[in-house]
C-alpha cells in the first residue's frame, strides 16, 4: 500500500485553538532504520502494530500488521529498543484531517504536522498553525528523530 503525506513544523501553540477531533499516546521503536527502509513497532492504547516502510520522499510503500501488545513489549524489552514517545492529535481543518503529533522526553517542544494525501500533487490549504514543510527532510523522519532518545537501561 502506498503512503503519500507532506510534513510541517508547528512551531506556535496556535494549533490548540484548531478543531482536535481525537489524541491518543503512542510509544514506537525501530528494528531496522536504513536510508530507504524501516521496520518500526508501534503500541497505542491497547493495540500494537508492526510496519514495514519502503522507499523516501513523499509516496512511500507501507504495510501493517496488527500484533499482540505483549509481544511487542516483550520485542522492544528484549532488543533493548529506545522508544520515541508522542501524544498524536487528529485535527480537521476544512475537509482535511490532520494527524499532529507533539513529542515528549529529549524531544520536547518538536511538533509536526503530517496530511496523508490521495496523490502527491494533491493541492491542500495549510491551516494558519503550520509552519515550514519537512517532508523531503530525513531529519524529521521518526526512525531518525528516535536517535535523540536515550538508550533504555538494562
Amino acid at each position: 500500500m502506498k503512503e503519500i503525506e507532506r510534513k510541517f513544523l508547528v512551531e506556535n501553540d496556535h494549533w490548540k485553538q484548531a478543531q482536535i477531533i481525537g489524541q491518543r499516546k503512542l510509544k514506537q521503536a525501530y528494528l531496522l532504520r536504513e536510508t530507504d527502509r524501516s521496520v518500526r513497532i508501534r503500541m497505542t492504547d491497547n493495540m500494537a502494530f508492526f510496519t514495514v516502510k519502503l522507499g523516501v520522499g513523499i509516496s512511500r510503500s507501507e504495510f501493517e500488521y496488527e500484533i499482540p501488545v505483549e509481544e511487542a513489549q516483550a520485542m522492544i524489552e528484549e532488543a533493548k529498543l529506545k522508544c520515541l514517545e508522542k501524544t498524536r492529535y487528529y485535527i480537521q481543518s476544512n475537509t482535511d484531517t490532520w494527524e499532529l503529533d507533539v513529542f515528549h522526553g529529549a524531544l520536547e517542544g518538536l511538533v509536526i504536522a503530517e496530511l496523508e494525501l490521495d496523490s502527491e500533487d494533491q493541492h491542500i490549504e495549510l491551516p494558519y498553525w503550520v509552519g515550514k514543510e519537512v517532508t523531503l527532510d530525513p531529519n524529521y523522519l521518526n526512525s531518525n528523530l528516535i536517535e535523540r532518545v536515550e538508550q533504555p537501561e538494562n
